[in-house]
């Protein structure tokens, strides 16, 4: 028998591969369907099969099922054409995912020693058969338990609606989802909202009660919408979907990652531990500083410091040393809130322009006309914060609700006065270090007189710090001045807004200053008062 055999059935044609074990027992395997003809596998096969031989991929047998009219058979309903003169949608899908269910998968079964359970099967694709995939996984799922859906066309019209009306998923059903940051930047229409409408997807199944078990979704800050990338991710998407949860060299590369970590410096009294978002989809990094002194009975106040990859390190530090002596701050937890990074970069730059900010307007372009990084994740990540890691902080560590703050820098500053605006009771106190106010045309300064407005009505209970270094930018200085400025008259309604410069800093170097200002803020004995 040859690793590659080209079938027919019913007219449909089909690629199926078998692994190289496949000839040597009588050993069953688990199968994958893949849309278009089995391109995605045809093209990295080689890469599979390196992976089989060192175990560190299940051996699968692959079947391509192709397709004349993907506009036809891979969408759920007829939709009207995105380009004038280019062909439109048929909405013939649910009529193909019944043929695969009830006519092709009986054939492949009949002929291959396959496992032909439902936890067996999987259904892979890329952009609309990545869609297609999804909807065979709701619709069939008796069939077909284990979803894969590279770069899937989440864009198509309806598919929110409709995902959100549907039933939950099965109670054994596996999805894995695959998206690229830079995934239709450069389109004008619908196909513009790939990412943001993908990690949707992943939030309403997870609402739905798919658990990050069953349920996970990779963003590459650089993917784009090519075949490269697709098939770049289909291994993984195996291995997710059928592979063990941790097979004997994964464990093994994980012990060696750990082991060469052990002499690199850490700091004390601190852990570190993984979180992923129900509502983005998105990993996170949670890096914590805990007091040696116990905590009083009330609890311990707790900062939450954006880019934790690049400030948590000085923050613990600074913590540490100032809390040590019985005239010195009152202790208190930082949690720094990063992101899993290789390069272990500072910033990863494409994962908090997205976190950071709200959605840019299509008029607002960088100063050398190049598009943004993916934008407009900002309300998720205060979600975040808000309904999955504060409570997550406060099951671990006693802490005091009544005293919790926010820090945030540069993009992390707007991000933080974006939060005093739009949940004003997460936090007590806001410490927006060098804010970048002119994001998205000023649209913090557009939204002020709205938050007054409403602040007038239900007054808080909030102090907030708006730190900046003399040396930075003129127009960076005017905007934080003309923040706080407007903030300023309303300490009778529970507001208490507070500017700091410091003459001789930069746009980095006043992060030092601004620790020590904002720890005496926040964790002093008796409320600091701010000279303004």
């Amino acid at each position: 028998m040859g690793r590659y055999q080209s079938l027919m059935q019913g007219g449909r044609k089909l690629l199926v591969y078998v692994p190289h074990s496949y000839t040597e027992g009588e050993r069953r395997y688990p199968v994958a369907y893949v849309q278009d003809g089995g391109e995605l596998f045809e093209q990295c096969i080689n890469y599979i099969d390196m992976l089989n031989r060192e175990g560190k991929l299940p051996e699968v047998v692959l079947v391509g099922v192709a397709t004349s009219n993907r506009n036809l058979e891979y969408t759920p309903w007829e939709a009207q054409p995105l380009l004038s003169g280019k062909p439109g949608f048929g909405g013939g899908g649910r009529a193909y995912v019944d043929e695969l269910a009830d006519v092709i998968k009986p054939y492949v079964d009949g002929l291959y020693r396959t496992k032909p359970e439902a936890e067996h099967t999987a259904i892979i694709g890329g952009s609309l058969g990545g869609l297609i995939s999804l909807l065979a996984g709701m619709w069939r799922s008796e069939t077909f338990g284990r979803v894969g859906m590279l770069s899937a066309s989440m864009w198509f019209e309806g598919m929110l609606d409709y995902i959100a009306q549907a039933d939950a998923p099965a109670e054994a059903s596996r999805f894995y989802m695959s998206v690229g940051s830079q995934e239709g930047i450069y389109k004008d229409g619908i196909q513009r909202h790939m990412v943001i409408n993908t990690i949707k997807t992943h939030r309403m199944l997870a609402e739905k009660g798919v658990g990050a078990d069953r349920l996970k979704l990779d963003i590459d800050p650089s993917g784009t919408h090519d075949d490269l990338f697709m098939t770049g991710r289909f291994a993984h998407a195996l291995r997710w979907l059928l592979g063990e949860e941790q097979s004997a060299s994964d464990k093994g590369d994980r012990l060696q990652a750990a082991a060469s970590t052990l002499s690199r410096y850490s700091v004390p009294g601190t852990e570190t531990f993984t979180m992923r978002s129900r509502y983005n989809g998105a990993g996170y990094r949670i890096m914590v500083s805990i007091p040696v002194k116990p905590a009083p009975a009330e609890g311990y106040p707790v900062l939450y410091a954006l880019d934790g990859n690049a400030y948590f390190g000085s923050m613990a530090e600074a913590m540490r040393m100032q809390s040590r002596h019985p005239l010195g701050l009152a202790p208190g937890i930082i949690v720094g809130i990063g992101y899993d990074s290789e390069a272990e970069e500072p910033f990863v730059a494409d994962r908090r322009f997205y976190d950071y900010t709200t959605q840019s307007t299509p008029n607002f372009a960088r100063p050398d006309g190049t598009p943004w990084p993916t934008t407009g994740g900002a309300e998720f990540f205060l979600a975040f914060i808000e309904e999955e890691l504060k409570p997550e902080i406060e099951r671990r560590y006693p802490i005091d609700r009544s005293r919790q703050g926010l820090f945030g820098h540069s993009l992390g500053g707007y991000f933080t006065l974006y939060a005093l605006m739009h949940r004003p009771g997460t936090f007590r106190t806001y410490v927006a270090g060098s804010p970048s106010i002119w994001w998205n045309e000023q649209e913090l300064l557009i939204r002020l007189p709205a938050f007054i407005s409403q602040l007038v009505k239900y007054p808080i209970e909030a102090d907030v710090l708006i730190g900046i270094g003399g040396d930075e930018k003129p127009s960076m200085l005017d905007d934080a001045r003309s923040l706080y400025t407007q903030l300023r008259p309303f300490d009778g309604y529970g507001l208490r807004a507070s500017y700091a410069c410091w003459e001789d800093e930069g746009h980095v170097s006043v992060i030092y200053p601004l620790i020590s200002r904002m720890y005496r803020m926040l964790f002093s004995k008796g409320r600091e008062t701010l000279c303004i």
